[in-house]
């Protein structure tokens, strides 16, 4: 199954209800609501909704009563996104966990928390790297298999995966997918060096490179029509920067996961070594508009990433920072402390929660990046404080819902009423 598709009609206009007073831009609290409705509100959630076997995830929705589900969907109807890029939602070829949890958990008008129901009559999902067996020793231990020697790391062919829902049409035939794109394929990759030897990127041996992809999940190019406008929806879910050795192969991959989007952006000459699963080769035109989505798990100061791995994008003259943030990020920071004592980057643009003692602290890892010719009207991170509505929904370890918070911006397109 490469795509899930739904079309129920047309949409009348989705209601947000506000929850607690609403915030001045870019420092969404648990509200939501929008001082600009004709704008396209677009967002990225790591939706933590990944199980240990195939089928888990389809067997755990099928009932509807999930805690987790209901708590990452009682996120999403809070917020309300127009578009929204789910990573780490496992993969089924039937697409059966889509339809459940669109059906189950986004439409169903039970909520607990009352939040409103949200349709999504179209989604995209296709198969990822992850779990898929190389066949290979990638990580040197003497043995072949296992999720280290996955193309991307995990226990089954689907897990970590991601979807996108969208209330606007999908143009499904102009969707481009980089799940094959082989690394070595990057003019000046960083393939990772093996400490044992001198040579330069000698890590994997040359039968690995000849398969070894890029896309620890994969990239997709989505678009989306927005009226009479088309926005590229840029997704992808690159390796977190750890759980190697000396040679640093996930924090060197990570690095070029994020460069790829970066060439893919930036013009003809940036993107021309590019090429699609289909065969057809080179970047996205320039004018085109386009949202880059997803967990890149690499932080602009802190954390474990290669130097400058995400600043490729931050940097890009093709994109745009909104710098969205909380107040939630701001109070878990200093209520946590550990790692985030010592940490350069301002803690109000944090959007993950991750383990501080032992631990990298929390960091900036999810982003909402749109191109210079979708103007910003507002931006933030679903991160309640500890005493406002919807703390209830992230919580502290054990996660009601995820590690990761919602990120979301509203952009201008053009023609949108």
């Amino acid at each position: 199954m490469r795509t899930r598709t739904r079309a129920l009609g047309a949409l009348g206009a989705l209601t947000v209800a506000a929850v607690g007073a609403a915030a001045p831009a870019g420092a969404a609290t648990a509200s939501a609501a929008r001082d600009h409705p004709a704008t396209l509100r677009v967002a990225t959630f790591n939706t933590s909704l990944n199980r240990s076997a195939p089928g888990e995830l389809v067997a755990d929705l099928a009932s509807g009563t999930d805690r987790q589900a209901r708590a990452v969907a009682a996120i999403i109807r809070t917020t309300a996104p127009d578009v929204v890029l789910l990573n780490e939602f496992d993969h089924d070829d039937a697409g059966e966990a889509v339809d459940l949890f669109r059906q189950r958990y986004l439409e169903a008008d039970d909520a607990a928390d009352g939040s409103p129901a949200v349709d999504y009559p179209y989604a995209y999902a296709a198969p990822v790297n992850t779990g898929v067996p190389s066949g290979h020793d990638l990580n040197h231990d003497g043995a072949v298999g296992g999720p280290d020697d996955a193309w991307g790391f995990g226990a089954f062919p689907g897990q970590y995966g991601m979807v996108v829902l969208s209330r606007y049409p999908i143009a499904e035939d102009e969707v481009r997918t980089f799940q094959h794109f082989r690394w070595r394929d990057m003019p000046g990759a960083l393939l990772p060096d093996d400490p044992a030897t001198s040579q330069p990127a000698d890590w994997y041996a040359p039968e690995v490179l000849d398969e070894l992809p890029l896309s620890s999940k994969s990239h997709w190019d989505v678009p989306v029509e927005v009226g009479s406008t088309t926005v590229h929806v840029l997704a992808a879910h690159p390796t977190p920067p750890t759980f190697d050795g000396a040679e640093d192969r996930n924090g060197r991959r990570n690095h070029d996961e994020i460069r790829f989007w970066a060439d893919y952006v930036a013009g003809e000459r940036e993107g021309a070594y590019i090429y699609d699963d289909a065969g057809r080769p080179g970047g996205l035109a320039r004018g085109e508009r386009f949202v880059v989505v997803g967990d890149y798990n690499a932080d602009p100061l802190d954390g474990d990433s290669t130097d400058g791995a995400i600043d490729q994008l931050l940097d890009s003259p093709r994109l745009r920072d909104p710098g969205p943030t909380s107040r939630g990020a701001v109070e878990a920071a200093a209520t946590q402390r550990g790692a985030n004592v010592t940490h350069r980057g301002d803690a109000a643009l944090d959007t993950a929660d991750f383990a501080d003692t032992p631990g990298p602290g929390n960091l900036r890892v999810d982003y909402v990046l749109p191109s210079r010719n979708l103007p910003v009207r507002d931006a933030g991170v679903f991160w309640p404080m500890a005493d406002e509505p919807g703390s209830e929904l992230t919580g502290q370890y054990p996660f009601p819902s995820s590690d990761h918070r919602l990120v979301w911006a509203d952009l201008h397109v053009p023609g949108l009423r």
